[in-house]
């Protein structure tokens, strides 16, 4: 599992006129995107071949022409659906964004959300690469606009109020206590016996409660949250190897390894882009 294949390129990059979106363009063949969630929402317009991504319960397909539709924090992995891969642009918007947009464009009210998880939408498709392509010529103007207009037809096609999902169940309410305990001890987590115990639970039925709350298992969640962190501190200027111990990974490979499965970048090459950001600033 070295570096991406000679044929494979990405680029995750910001752009300093669209706060709070992340931008994406990729060409990936042997890639496999982990189990993992994204604070903001995905909107990831494929323009060659096909992506398989699991998402609540089942495999989706997003072949040439289809957007791939993730709201955040919902749990989904990423693979190829055919052997020469998938090439796709993506824009990450941030759920205040979206909920601007709504309010402003729709009658869609509560919380935003896309319905399905694939839309066929050749013409949303071809929006999203205007956007990044927009971006890339600095045409500030053009990006947003694009972004806004992207955005609102997806909304008014596929978009509906997210059901808020209350924990109620004792299991419920012990899963959310154990994500409080990790997220407080990322750098050195208990096993699942010492948090079970802690908890006053067993470990097999802490394990199903975090499943039902988060869909993944507790070690799952704390890779992903770890990532999130690492984000975190490689855009305020902290180094790959530094961010790495912060969050509890052994050592920079570790870190470099986790991070390219679930961001699609290794971090120095992350952290290049955000530098250009803010040097632009």
């Amino acid at each position: 599992m070295g570096g991406m294949g000679s044929r494979e390129r990405a680029r995750h990059w910001r752009y300093a006129a669209l706060p709070g979106v992340d931008l994406l363009r990729a060409r990936y063949i042997e890639k496999t995107f982990v189990r993992h969630t994204h604070e903001h929402f995905v909107i990831a317009a494929i323009a060659e071949g096909v992506e398989v991504f699991h998402h609540r319960g089942a495999d989706q397909y997003a072949a040439a022409g289809a957007l791939a539709l993730v709201n955040p924090d919902t749990p989904h992995t990423g693979r190829a659906g055919v052997p020469e891969g998938w090439q796709y642009g993506a824009v990450y918007p941030s759920p205040e964004l979206v909920a601007e947009i709504a309010a402003e464009t729709t009658s869609v009210r509560g919380t935003p959300g896309f319905v399905r998880p694939v839309l066929d939408d050749p013409y949303a498709v071809r929006l999203v690469h205007q956007v990044l392509r927009a971006a890339d010529e600095g045409n500030a103007l053009a990006a947003d606009t694009l972004l806004r207009v992207a955005v609102t037809r997806l909304l008014r096609l596929n978009g509906g109020a997210m059901p808020q999902r209350e924990v109620r169940t004792a299991g419920g309410l012990v899963a959310v206590r154990a994500r409080e305990v990790l997220e407080g001890r990322m750098a050195e987590p208990p096993s699942l016996e010492q948090l079970a115990a802690d908890l006053d639970t067993s470990p097999f039925a802490l394990l199903r409660a975090f499943r039902d709350v988060y869909g993944m298992p507790p070690h799952t969640w704390l890779t992903d949250a770890r990532v999130r962190r690492a984000r975190r501190l490689l855009d305020a200027g902290v180094s790959p190897a530094e961010a790495a111990l912060v969050v509890g990974f052994t050592d920079q490979p570790h870190l470099n390894r986790h991070f390219a499965r679930i961001i699609g970048v290794p971090p120095g090459a992350y952290q290049r882009e955000r530098k250009n950001v803010q040097d632009l600033r």
